[in-house]
């Protein structure tokens, strides 16, 4: 599949994967050191809600009002969602929007870099020409900000370890490739051997359950650390759509991260619900000690 970012900003994927970002970064804030956030498929940095209904060449249907929209004016938020939801109605606020539906939509770079402190540093990387150039556009000016136009599997090489001694590592590719599930593994096994206390966040798409089970085997072979695994479903596996769902791997995650995501993830099953069948889970693959 192809899952180029600006095609689907802020649906239920980005909710269920920004939400869970948001709160890895303030866990790792907990300790004032500094860390370094690797972003290894930045995408574009931001995305304008409107123009993405327009697709490349034809009109298409917005998916953000199935993900984000349905938050926008919720009151009953989870404690654990509220920071999430009130960062990107900042973001939004800021780039000039007074209407009521949300219009602009902060991806991960630019949601950490929001939340990031002068000891933390952000590593950009983007090796599609197009979206590098709207990323350097819009975060290389921020302090303690690089972007590079590069691939993102190799800088897992070469960017770990960092100075910091601390990281997290957000492998979040757009599914271009029929390998990409295998590049991932080997980025993982690369970066864990260099760096084995980093935190890895992985995102994939839930398509085929047979794919996704041999990915989560091929991570497990590398002999992992403590490793979270949690999975957003919005529609049964017997559901017509192409994307029932999606998941993010967590090696290293913080202290009771799970404790914190297990309830969040149940909580946006139910509100993101688009079939019957909408669940979520989170499972340890491996426990912490």
């Amino acid at each position: 599949m192809n899952y180029r970012h600006h095609f689907h900003a802020g649906n239920f994927a980005d909710v269920m994967k920004h939400a869970l970002l948001v709160r890895l970064v303030v866990a790792l804030q907990k300790k004032e050191k500094g860390f370094l956030y690797l972003d290894t498929h930045a995408g574009r940095g931001s995305y304008d809600l409107a123009a993405e209904a327009q697709g490349d060449s034809l009109a298409r249907q917005p998916e953000y009002p199935n993900g984000i929209g349905r938050l926008w004016t919720r009151t009953d938020l989870p404690a654990e969602l509220t920071g999430y939801v009130e960062l990107v109605k900042k973001f939004d606020r800021e780039r000039g929007n007074q209407e009521a539906p949300p219009r602009y939509y902060p991806g991960s770079p630019r949601i950490v870099q929001m939340l990031a402190r002068p000891q933390d540093r952000l590593a950009l990387c983007e090796k599609q020409p197009e979206e590098f150039e709207l990323l350097d556009i819009e975060l290389s000016r921020e302090p303690r900000v690089s972007v590079q136009e590069r691939d993102g599997y190799g800088a897992v090489r070469a960017m770990l370890p960092p100075p910091e001694k601390r990281a997290l590592i957000l492998i979040d590719p757009p599914f271009e490739q029929a390998n990409e599930f295998a590049q991932m593994v080997t980025a993982v096994g690369e970066g864990l051997a260099r760096f084995p206390s980093g935190v890895f966040a992985l995102w994939y798409p839930l398509t085929e359950r047979a794919r996704v089970d041999a990915f989560l085997d091929g991570l497990m072979d590398l002999k992992l650390p403590p490793t979270l695994a949690m999975e957003l479903m919005v529609a049964g596996e017997a559901s017509a759509l192409k994307m029932k769902g999606c998941g993010l791997v967590v090696i290293n995650p913080p202290w009771q991260f799970d404790r914190e995501a297990g309830p969040s993830l149940t909580w946006l099953a139910e509100a993101l619900a688009q079939e019957r069948g909408a669940n979520a889970r989170c499972r340890w693959l491996v426990p912490e000690k």
